[in-house]
């Protein structure tokens, strides 16, 4: 079969799942790919790994190239079908130990015994040390980007001094991948800086089309504002409680503050609970599914995003398809989260009062927007996995 000038219209691997599916007599070379991450088991950085995965099944990779995927535990990938090898090292997340273990001895051995490994991907910021053609780490921790705090070692003792040591762990091998992957642009940018690496793609992670309904908020005498979080100390909970402070002292109550914790998760989250329970315009509503956060969107007037660290901040691109108000952290990751919208007020994450300042003009409906204009960010730049993975050469 003769494709003529349309075959310039495909890459390389659409050719060959044409001609595959079109019963033709051609050999298609498998590739050996193995995707670890056996550090991710919950939350955004499991949901990483997973659409990662998606990506695969959706468009055949999984039938045209062996995949091997390391895992913490296999229960957790239990949806995905058998064309996947999941191999599960469950002692990954007992220590710290354990885990550098595994990504720079177990996976070398491996490696080395498997032989013949096209491509490498490893899904949790350390590059590992093994025998591949092609090697990526995806960079989704920003912790070496945060100005340590030394009141936030209280919190978690063990998190606080390997969040220090992580610029670290980036460092050792970086330069043996062929690129290494982040989620927006001013982390490449820092990691150019910091490790002396030109390599670097920016690759937008998977956004779901989020439907969200009309205003229904029937507590019209109250306006109601929304901080959907789980408790970590750089996501900055103490500044709208200090703005709300500022509020009540002031005698204002005809406003109310959701936000996701009850006191119960951890120990900033029971922290900052002991230390604010008795503001009467806050409502501790503790850790909700993703079906009541959407809920929630719907009927609240206001979103605060106040964190000082994030790689995306999921809750700005799902919270801007209800054209609300966003009160938002004058940070770099949240200036690329947002893109282009115009109902939204920047505002120093570390200034409660200014927080508060906004918070009045908002409940007054008298709040000055800015101007938050989006521009893409040069290549190498993925919109999304499917664009990543043509790009890391599963085609």
């Amino acid at each position: 079969m003769n494709y003529g000038s349309r075959a310039k219209f495909y890459t390389k691997g659409h050719i060959e799942r044409k001609i595959h599916r079109l019963g033709c007599c051609v050999s298609v070379i498998m590739k050996k790919i193995i995707i670890s991450g056996i550090n991710l088991f919950e939350g955004g950085p499991l949901s990483v790994y997973k659409d990662c995965l998606d990506t695969i099944i959706e468009h055949e990779y999984d039938k045209e190239h062996k995949i091997i995927a390391f895992v913490h535990k296999k229960i957790l990938f239990s949806e995905y079908p058998n064309t996947i090898q999941f191999i599960e090292l469950p002692n990954s997340r007992k220590n710290y130990f354990w885990r550098l273990w595994y990504e720079y001895f177990y996976f070398k051995k491996f490696s080395k015994l498997e032989r013949d490994i096209d491509i490498w991907i490893s899904l949790h910021d350390i590059t590992p040390n093994v025998v591949a053609n092609n090697q990526f780490t995806y960079c989704h921790n920003p912790s070496p980007f945060l100005k340590p705090e030394i009141a936030n070692f209280r919190y978690s003792p063990t998190n606080f001094l390997f969040s220090l040591f992580y610029k670290y762990l980036y460092k050792i091998n970086i330069k043996k991948n062929k690129s290494i992957i982040v989620q927006q642009n001013w982390i490449r940018e820092a990691f150019e800086k910091l490790y002396g690496v030109t390599n670097v793609i920016v690759a937008r992670p998977n956004l779901v089309n989020v439907t969200i309904g009309p205003n229904i908020n029937n507590n019209n005498d109250k306006f109601t504002f929304l901080f959907p979080a789980f408790p970590r100390f750089f996501k900055n909970f103490e500044v709208i409680c200090e703005a709300c402070k500022i509020l009540e002292n002031r005698g204002i109550y005809n406003f109310e503050i959701c936000l996701t914790l009850n006191g119960k998760e951890n120990n900033y989250s029971k922290a900052i609970y002991n230390k604010y329970k008795d503001l009467k315009c806050i409502t501790w509503i503790g850790l909700q599914s993703r079906e009541s956060v959407f809920s929630l969107y719907e009927k609240i007037d206001c979103m605060i995003f106040p964190s000082k660290l994030e790689t995306w901040g999921l809750p700005i691109s799902e919270f801007k398809e209800t054209k609300k108000t966003i009160i938002l952290s004058d940070l770099p990751y949240a200036h690329e989260t947002i893109g282009n919208y115009d109902k939204l007020k920047f505002f120093d994450p570390s200034n409660f009062e200014e927080l508060a300042s906004y918070m009045i003009s908002a409940i007054e409906g008298s709040l000055d927007y800015d101007k938050s204009v989006y521009n893409s960010p040069k290549e190498p730049f993925s919109n999304n996995w499917h664009e990543l993975l043509i790009e890391i050469g599963f085609e």
